[in-house]
């Protein structure tokens, strides 16, 4: 509650304290321009500013109040869901944009507008003697106070509004348990904040001391066309650097934010070689020099991460291949298998890694078969088998049990489907064709030729070749026809060459 006083009773005075400026400014310009003008016409043009100040006071009253509305809402009533509060955070962001609308608007439609009409209706009806043309400098030089006056009132609500935001998230975090974020949204650009305010910090003392000229050249007994014969191009000069020069300070600004967001970004998607070039010698130097740091801090973190993660998957299928002298290295050899075939078939680099994972543990799910069952040298009795078929599915459950869940999910379907058969005959699912998991057809075909080729108890392992001859036959029936003609094919090449 006291975050919200302080942040309405600070937003409040500076609003007071600015429109105040402004308005004395305005007066000043005015009382400055026409001080030769008889008195009855100055109580004319004081009226005239007493009905244009209310009416602009009054329209930015119910425009403030209906801004302020939802953030009031926040430290007043119970916010009732995360989605609620969200929304409100983002409005508050969206404050300081908000802001300069308040001002502008008001000002200008119920300030500037309503005085310059009164004006130049009291002129034409004979109670004012001021050239017209003068109430539309005195317009245009409000407009720039205006602007001014918003600019200002932009960055102090800017930094404002940042304690309001902390406590936000403070009570979002304590009634909802999550925390509230732009999520990178941007809401108004660094670019174009910086080129306005640039641009209108140059523009605005060369109009405004050119309009202050231009209401006393008539007592200087100077010559307006002369006067605006050099005034023009100087004044045309100055807004031309303003502009360029804004434009060229942005850019000088924006160009090193840009590199790093777009280093982040590659960051973001997985790709830890980058690193932000030191192309700059200010102090954005120091933020390259540290994300830099940072990012190597982070490559080092990654690379031992990985090693604790293939080291996990070696360990699970040497446990496995353990159980059985007879089948050591066989997931292994499955996996250079899979991987040959994979890269055969042109498959990305991740997608091959995470297949090659995927076939060290295809077999998993046997650790939960007895032994008298998996190491039984007869033949199987239907009760028997029926235990063996059950592996992928044990295997698919054992690993969804590994967290976290969404690291291990492009495995399962490769371990569960690694017995299906292409025409459908195969287990658990009965899937066919390409209804098969894409890693379950590969790791199918590998498996199925380290099989035949690795001896057991039982009979001795059969030649490549007889097993190659074998894994052909069986194109598109047992096997998916594509990845054992890449198999097959490899193999031929590999005796030929």
């Amino acid at each position: 509650m006291s975050v919200y006083k302080t942040f309405y009773s600070r937003l409040l005075l500076n609003y007071i304290a600015g429109s105040l400026a402004a308005v004395i400014s305005i007066a000043s310009l005015i009382i400055f321009a026409f001080k030769e003008i008889p008195r009855n016409e100055y109580v004319w043009m004081l009226a005239v500013m007493f009905v244009s100040i209310a009416a602009m006071l009054g329209l930015e009253w119910a425009v403030f109040s209906r801004q302020i509305r939802p953030i009031r809402q926040a430290f007043h009533e119970p916010v009732g869901t995360f989605t609620e509060m969200q929304s409100i955070y983002l409005k508050t962001h969206r404050l300081p944009a908000l802001t300069v609308k308040r001002i502008i608007g008001p000002h200008l439609f119920g300030l500037a507008v309503p005085a310059a009409s009164l004006s130049l209706w009291l002129v034409s009806a004979g109670e004012l003697s001021i050239p017209p043309y003068y109430v539309l400098l005195a317009l245009l030089g409000g407009a720039f106070l205006v602007g001014m006056h918003a600019l200002i009132e932009f960055y102090l609500t800017s930094h404002f509004i940042r304690p309001v935001l902390e406590e936000m998230q403070f009570q979002s975090l304590q009634l909802f348990g999550r925390e509230l974020t732009l999520g990178g949204r941007v809401l108004i650009s660094i670019k174009r904040k910086l080129r306005w305010s640039f641009f209108l910090i140059g523009a605005f003392p060369l109009l405004l001391y050119n309009l202050a000229v231009q209401f006393r050249l008539g007592d200087w007994n100077v010559d307006h066309s002369a006067y605006w014969k050099w005034a023009g191009i100087v004044l045309l000069i100055g807004l031309g650097f303003a502009f360029f020069g804004s434009r060229l300070l942005t850019r000088e600004l924006e160009t090193p934010i840009q590199h790093l967001y777009e280093r982040m970004a590659e960051v973001k998607v997985g790709y830890l070689r980058t690193e932000a070039s030191d192309l700059f010698s200010d102090e954005f130097s120091r933020l390259v020099s540290g994300f830099n740091h940072m990012l190597r801090g982070v490559r080092i973190q990654a690379a031992r991460n990985d090693q604790l993660v293939e080291s996990y998957f070696a360990t699970l299928a040497a446990a496995l291949d353990a159980r059985d002298p007879y089948t050591a290295g066989h997931s292994l050899r499955v996996a250079e298998y899979a991987v040959q075939i994979g890269n055969l078939a042109r498959l990305p680099k991740h997608v091959v890694d995470q297949l090659r994972k995927a076939a060290l543990l295809h077999d998993i799910g046997k650790i939960g078969i007895p032994d008298a069952v998996l190491l039984k040298e007869g033949q199987l009795s239907e009760e028997e088998w029926e235990q063996i078929k059950a592996h992928p599915v044990l295997g698919e459950a054992i690993l969804k049990q590994i967290e976290p869940a969404d690291e291990m999910a492009a495995f399962l379907p490769g371990v569960r489907s690694h017995h299906e058969r292409y025409d459908g005959a195969g287990y658990p699912d009965g899937l066919k064709g390409e209804e098969i998991p894409l890693f379950g057809r590969i790791i199918a075909v590998a498996d199925a030729f380290d099989a035949m080729t690795s001896d057991r108890p039982y009979r001795k392992g059969m030649d490549a070749a007889t097993a190659i001859c074998i894994l052909e036959k069986g194109k598109g029936t047992q096997w998916d026809p594509y990845f054992v003609g890449l198999f097959v094919q490899a193999y031929y090449e590999k005796q030929t060459s």
